[in-house]
């Protein structure tokens, strides 16, 4: 029997188990012990998402550094390469990584980024690609903190110098996961389009001042197990499985936009029976500022959804709302707020709902005091045919979805490139707007351009709601800063591509996974 020197030097006897894949935790001990009987320990770390001669030669070069090389991969969920990312599960590349001769060890590492791995391990040397050599390069700053982590303990960060591929490129272009329309539009748009105008777009923004106007929802999700119909009635009969409240409504899309922009100020509306005002206030990024109002005997809007679990497929919803007008008084305190403070902002995003806070009053506002105003007006359920675009007469940024455009100018047939770059504009003053199509992507308009069509970034849907609040959240400060229509485009689909893989609001799009998910469309 062939006998591992390591775990020899690691436990002492030769019957230490030959499995080269090790949780982190034992694999700190195994290491420890080689540390002890003087081999120098070597730690590379990756997604590893397709293994290719890149990665042989990193790793070959990495092991020439020492006795024992650890490899530790990053785990499915903190992969912020996108939706349908990364191709391989974790234990599958785990394990293609242990079948590498000069690999000794390979872990996961289930954290969200890859400092605590050097931290644990306490390498002798830690080896990177070349291409993390300079640590502006590096989106995610994570270079400079696991150079901390390393050189802490005595350790040394080394880069390679051989020849690298990337495997995001070799995916895209080889394996086919695009379709062959999307596969089609990011080579055209590879060849157009430099990541960094994209990343410098995003800069760009990080100094603005938002402010929010829209209406509070609590969204409720209560899960169940279908059991079938019962013996006497025509029904479907449920299992409780548990329920989760969000705050949704304005206060997500300024969650989605926290992350970009220095300052996100929001002028909402709570019922005072039934408020949730805890809840609202503690979903509230930190730079997320809440100016609450009070609206007397009625209940903040909640929307509940029963939701298959199996599936994620939701049964049916529940409102629980009183979307009468308010009452004068209050309308003139938010419009006296608005006209106060609007022109103090780079830009006004009005998040109307449909549910009473945006009246004919806050629109006359916002269109006297805004230096840049985005709108959105949502169709739902509570105000089909109530709440169209067109109570704006004019706005700097418009986003609806389709259903709400082709509402908005009473057609139903026509094609959505039509609908988005003539029929639209005729109905309202807007030299700006993009219109989304779920998993048809988006059309955008520019008064001075043809209309483009983005093809959607994914396929794989876990849940719809709050797409749209993050595509328009996040595209309204890049288009008030003047960036081209089709890039605006471009980044909004891949944050509503992010978004729909999320259960209601349990997380918002941030910018590094975002930058990272762009990079990868376009290697």
């Amino acid at each position: 029997m062939t006998v591992n020197p390591i775990e020899m030097a690691a436990s002492g006897n030769g019957h230490a188990p030959k499995n080269k894949v090790r949780p982190l935790a034992e694999l700190e001990e195994i290491i420890a012990g080689a540390k002890k009987s003087g081999r120098t320990v070597v730690l590379c770390h990756g997604v590893f998402d397709l293994v290719h001669l890149g990665h042989i030669k990193h790793l070959e070069t990495a092991r020439r550094e020492g006795d024992v090389l650890v490899v530790s991969v990053t785990a499915d969920n903190h992969v912020n390469k996108g939706p349908g990312r990364p191709i391989f599960p974790d234990h599958m590349r785990a394990e293609m990584l242990s079948a590498i001769e000069f690999v000794d060890y390979v872990t996961v590492n289930s954290e969200p980024t890859a400092e605590n791995v050097p931290r644990r391990i306490k390498p002798d040397v830690y080896v990177k690609g070349s291409d993390y050599e300079n640590p502006d390069e590096d989106i995610t700053g994570g270079i400079n903190r696991e150079r901390e982590a390393v050189e802490n303990h005595g350790g040394r960060l080394v880069f390679t110098k051989d020849i690298t591929f990337s495997s995001s490129a070799l995916i895209n272009r080889y394996l086919d996961v695009y379709d062959p329309p999307l596969r089609d539009f990011l080579e055209n748009f590879r060849e157009r389009v430099e990541l960094d105008e994209l990343i410098g777009l995003l800069d760009s923004i990080q100094d603005m001042k938002v402010l929010m106007i829209g209406d509070t929802i609590i969204d409720e999700y209560v899960y169940v197990e279908p059991l079938g119909t019962p013996a006497k009635e025509n029904i479907i009969a449920t299992q409780s499985k548990g329920a989760e409240l969000f705050a949704g409504g304005v206060l997500t899309t300024a969650n989605h936009i926290a992350d970009f922009c220095r300052q996100v100020d929001v002028v909402t509306v709570l019922g005072s029976d039934e408020s949730h005002e805890d809840l609202v206030k503690e979903s509230a990024i930190s730079n997320v500022n809440l100016s609450l109002m009070k609206r007397p005997d009625v209940p903040t809007t909640r929307k509940t959804r029963f939701v298959d679990t199996s599936y994620m497929r939701k049964l049916f919803e529940v409102y629980a709302f009183d979307d009468k007008p308010f009452t004068q008084d209050l309308n003139d305190r938010l419009c006296a707020l608005v006209a106060k403070n609007a022109p103090d902002y780079d830009l006004v995003i009005v998040n109307d709902f449909g549910h009473g806070l945006v009246t004919s009053g806050m629109i006359d506002t916002v269109l006297s005091n805004a230096r840049f105003l985005a709108v959105n007006a949502q169709t739902n359920a509570g105000n089909q045919g109530f709440n169209l675009i067109t109570k704006y007469p004019r706005a700097d940024y418009v986003c609806i979805s389709g259903p709400e455009a082709r509402l908005a100018v009473f057609d139903k047939y026509s094609d959505l490139a039509t609908v988005t770059g003539e029929a639209l504009p005729k109905k309202i003053d807007c030299s700006r707007m993009v219109v989304t199509s779920g998993i048809h992507g988006c059309y955008t308009y520019d008064q001075s351009k043809d209309v483009r069509r983005i093809p959607a970034f994914t396929k794989t849907v876990v849940d719809t709601v709050g797409a749209g609040d993050a595509f328009f959240g996040i595209t309204a400060p890049l288009v008030a800063r003047g960036g081209d229509m089709e890039q605006v485009g471009f980044i909004g689909n891949a944050a509503g591509a992010m978004k729909v893989g999320i259960v209601g609001h349990r997380a918002s799009v941030e910018k590094v996974p975002l930058a990272k998910f762009m990079t990868t469309l376009l290697k």
